[in-house]
This record gives structure tokens, C-alpha cells and sequence, in this order.
């Protein structure tokens, strides 16, 4: 998993609610195993026209947001189903955070682990960033999750909740697995002392 300390980045908005994980990564996509390539297939149905060109109109496909790192989604995201897939699809394009005001637990849960963070903030942060995200593309966002902070162009701090664990394994970048190995020492140690 990648580590996540810091990032300073544009953002792209998705001012769409309840946006479940079918349209984040459509069911057809998820016969794959291996991450690599899923970036490719995210928001499909409404990114690509049927004939696989893509909709000029959709923002992941508009060339003032390319290179952001940080997706603005609407309230409830990451609902419906669960699939690993939908943060693998987001990560795969490049998104390292999405900020929204709520997200689906799993949803939330899976993003964590595959070093996706999502962010929560109040709906007046949400729709005051989006209103400038919305007017000028090139405002950019630096969030800190040593401080569990996103500070905005023009210096205003929001801070945002995270569970204590997931935190560690993010600014460490390991996932359960690697954060239980770093303990193979003491492991160990207690299974020679046994």
C-alpha cells in the first residue's frame, strides 16, 4: 500500500449524492483480480459514451481537472454494494483522497485499506469548497494527515476525523497484514518463549 503523509493537489468535483460503488466501478469490471489497469474502467458508464468513446462533458474526462488527486464527491459516497474494486478504480486513476460529507462504512473501510483516505467535512466546508473548486479549477488543497488537516487556498484549516489505526497503517503504508508483520520480532519472541 502506498503511505500517505501529505499532498498538495487540485481537486476535481463530482457534485453527484449517493453515489454507490456500481457507478464508481460498474459489476461487469470485477471479474478482475489485479489492480493494475482498474483506473481505466472508473465511472465507465458515465465517462464513456457505448461506442467506448469518451463523454467530452464528464468531468474525469475534461482537461482542466486532469492530474488531481483529490476528488470532491457529493453526500453518501461509496454507497450500495461492497467491492474492494471501487477504491482500487479510484486509486488506479490517480485519486489519493475524496472529500465529502459522509461516506458508506464499508465503502470507507475498503479505502482505508488500500491507502484511498477519505475525508469527511461539514456541508458548509463541502459546499464552500465546491463553489471554488467550481469557479477556478486551479484552487488546490494540502492535506495533512499527521494533523488530520486539509488547509484550503486562503488559509483556512478544516480538521477531519480518522480512526487511530487506520492512520498509523496509512502514514506507515502497510496494510493489516504488514502492520501485524512489523511485530515478527516480538511475535516471535513469544512463540520461543512458549
Amino acid at each position: 500500500m502506498a503511505q500517505f503523509t501529505s499532498l498538495l493537489s487540485t481537486v476535481m468535483p463530482l457534485p453527484v449524492n449517493d453515489i454507490d460503488t456500481d457507478q464508481i466501478i460498474p459489476a461487469r469490471f470485477l471479474k478482475a483480480t489485479d489492480k493494475n489497469g482498474m483506473g481505466n474502467n472508473l465511472f465507465a458508464d458515465w465517462r464513456y459514451n457505448e461506442d467506448g468513446s469518451p463523454k467530452a462533458d464528464f468531468v474525469l474526462n475534461q482537461n482542466t481537472y486532469q492530474g488531481a488527486q483529490v476528488l470532491l464527491a457529493g453526500d453518501n459516497f461509496g454507497c450500495g454494494s461492497s467491492r474492494e474494486h471501487a477504491p482500487w478504480a479510484l486509486t488506479g486513476f490517480g485519486f489519493r483522497a475524496v472529500i465529502s460529507t459522509s461516506f458508506a462504512d464499508i465503502f470507507r473501510n475498503n479505502a482505508l485499506k488500500n491507502g484511498l483516505l477519505p475525508i469527511i467535512v461539514p456541508k458548509d466546508v463541502h459546499s464552500e469548497l465546491m463553489a471554488a473548486v467550481t469557479a477556478n479549477p486551479s484552487i488546490r488543497v494540502d492535506v495533512d494527515l499527521a494533523t488530520q488537516t486539509v488547509s484550503l487556498d486562503g488559509g483556512k484549516v478544516i480538521n477531519f476525523p480518522i480512526d487511530p489505526f487506520s492512520k498509523t497503517c496509512l502514514l506507515k503504508g502497510v496494510d493489516e497484514l504488514g502492520y501485524i508483520l512489523g511485530f515478527e520480532n516480538l511475535i516471535a519472541a513469544y512463540e520461543a518463549g512458549r
